[in-house]
């Protein structure tokens, strides 16, 4: 049995990373890395980041996909993806974790107006600034899957008056459930700091727009974490610059690297981050690739396997 790691595009060597620890956690199965595949016929599962499209379907033989990653929107772009092979995306403790501790860092930052204090900063002001119990600030989480109610989870330890939006209902202790388009109205009424943490779907595409930030009270600030496609760029600029939306933190873009001439980098408002605000961990994620692939071969499926009509 072969593992292909097939990551093609990997700059800071992260995902090499992951080769010492398969070799140490599955010492008896061989691993090859894209693009050395040796024969493609004996690759029978993959751990992938971004795979040249059409590349996949090289592999006859494969019995799993294995995402490095949570979101799977780039793969299922692939119209050659073979339809037959089970999709898993990635859930373990460390993404999941990482994750969380950007969001929450975030949106304490917002709740005690450190940007605000750091302009502050810049001026030689002293300028002290009041802030509210965290009983009396609404944060909202928008997708409360996985990650997003891990946050939601932890922000409710925090004191916040958490509420999530969802496709389908969701049922978290101390945290006030909307679905449906129905109730995102509501649910972004009511919210003064938001988080994006949705899977990217013809759905939610481009669902961060003018008419969506309008709904949000008037000096919001906005997280997102999710995927780039959520946000249409040119409305959130239009909000920010009029004031409507106080502060927004961004770590995922359309395109990406982020071009150096976008009004993003330099609004004074905007926070930017290189889309990092989790990372995958080989020690963590090793076991979960291997526990799917146990699994499979005890003719069961892996866990969080992807409904590619839903897209996650």
């Amino acid at each position: 049995m072969t593992i292909l790691l097939n990551t093609p595009n990997d700059p800071t060597g992260e995902f090499r990373a992951y080769i010492p620890v398969l070799e140490r956690l599955a010492p008896g199965r061989k691993v090859r890395i894209w693009p050395d595949t040796g024969p493609v016929e004996e690759i029978e599962y993959t751990m992938v980041w971004r795979p040249k499209p059409g590349d996949l379907r090289r592999y006859r033989n494969l019995k799993a996909i294995f995402n490095l990653g949570a979101g799977v929107d780039a793969l299922l772009k692939d119209e050659t993806l073979p339809d037959n092979v089970p999709l898993v995306r990635l859930v373990d403790e460390s993404l999941t974790g990482g994750m969380t501790e950007y969001v929450v860092y975030h949106v304490l930052r917002f709740h005690r107006r450190t940007p605000e204090l750091e302009q502050s900063q810049r001026r030689s002001e002293w300028e002290p600034l009041l802030y509210p119990m965290t009983r009396d600030r609404k944060v909202g989480i928008l997708g409360l899957g996985v990650l997003g109610g891990d946050a939601a989870r932890k922000l409710v330890d925090f004191g916040f008056d958490v509420a999530g939006w969802s496709r389908t209902p969701k049922s978290i202790p101390g945290v006030t459930s909307y679905h449906g388009q129905d109730q995102l109205k509501t649910f972004l009424n009511r919210t003064e700091i938001l988080a994006c943490l949705l899977p990217l779907t013809s759905d939610t595409n481009g669902i961060v727009n003018a008419r969506f930030l309008a709904q949000l009270p008037k000096g919001a600030c906005i997280i997102n974490a999710g995927r780039g496609g959520h946000v249409v760029q040119d409305d959130l600029l239009a909000a920010l610059d009029s004031g409507h939306i106080g502060y927004a933190t961004l770590d995922v873009f359309t395109p990406e690297p982020l071009p150096h001439e976008h009004p993003f980098w330099t609004h004074p408002r905007v926070t930017v981050t290189p889309h990092n605000a989790s990372l995958t961990q080989p020690e963590t994620a090793v076991p979960v690739v291997l526990e799917g692939i146990a699994r499979l071969e005890r003719g069961e499926l892996p866990r969080n396997v992807v409904d590619r009509k839903l897209g996650y």
